[in-house]
């Protein structure tokens, strides 16, 4: 409804169960998003045949185009190039790498270099020069939410090879990482801490969904600090 397609929207569509993410698949369309996000179910452990026959049920069964989600972090699931090969034979659109192996974002990108249909996305923002610089396609970076002239104009400094402006703007990525990120003492504190910040820029509320919990009153005081610090940056 707010963004009435003028930017593609993704809908990440994450469960334990087969039915549960067919329900929140249907919902998304229903909703009027673009395409869906899978990633493979979080709770059993799998094997890459596994992970591709999950992955084939469910992409046969949404009517949305999909992009496939690498997050070993989260799901303790790492698929294989091999893998991604199958799956991109399915019809994927593209992956968000989150296993923060250059490596194996290397490897893809240069397995899919000649796929103009399938993007390859990395999930680990700092990542993202290296990502463009060896021919992948962008990043899905959280900080973007909180600053994201920050990462248009590293986007674009990638793009135009301006290692010079390269280096400039990764040096607030890496401030960002290390001053906002680091508020809170919970695992999941990445993701209050931009939420808090989205709020104290009165984007949106700090709500976290159970069992995650929204930063305390001094964790606020510290967020706010940091952004302060951010606030004459000249890009």
């Amino acid at each position: 409804m707010h963004v009435n397609h003028r930017i593609p929207v993704l809908a990440g569509v994450f469960d334990t169960s087969f039915e549960n993410t067919q329900d929140i698949s249907e919902y998304s369309k229903f909703c009027g998003a673009d395409a869906i996000v899978i990633t493979p179910p979080y709770y059993f452990p799998l094997d890459q045949y596994e992970i591709i026959k999950y992955t084939g049920v469910l992409s046969r069964a949404s009517e949305l185009p999909f992009v496939y989600y690498n997050i070993p972090s989260h799901t303790k699931l790492h698929s294989t190039l091999d893998t991604i090969r199958e799956i991109n034979e399915m019809g994927a659109i593209g992956i968000k790498d989150s296993s923060d192996d250059l490596s194996f974002l290397y490897s893809l990108i240069e397995e899919f270099k000649d796929s103009p249909d399938f993007s390859v996305l990395t999930g680990t923002e700092l990542h993202l020069p290296e990502t463009i610089l060896k021919g992948g396609h962008g990043a899905v970076a959280g900080g973007a939410n909180i600053f994201p002239s920050l990462f248009v104009k590293l986007y674009d400094a990638c793009i135009n090879k301006n290692t010079e402006q390269i280096a400039f703007l990764r040096e607030h990525v890496l401030r960002l990482n290390n001053s906002i990120y680091t508020v809170g003492k919970h695992p999941a504190r990445i993701s209050s801490a931009i939420k808090c910040a989205l709020s104290l820029m009165g984007i949106c509320d700090d709500y976290m969904a159970p069992p995650l919990n929204s930063l305390n009153n001094e964790e606020r005081k510290q967020v706010k600090k940091y952004l302060a610090t951010f606030s004459n940056i000249k890009l």
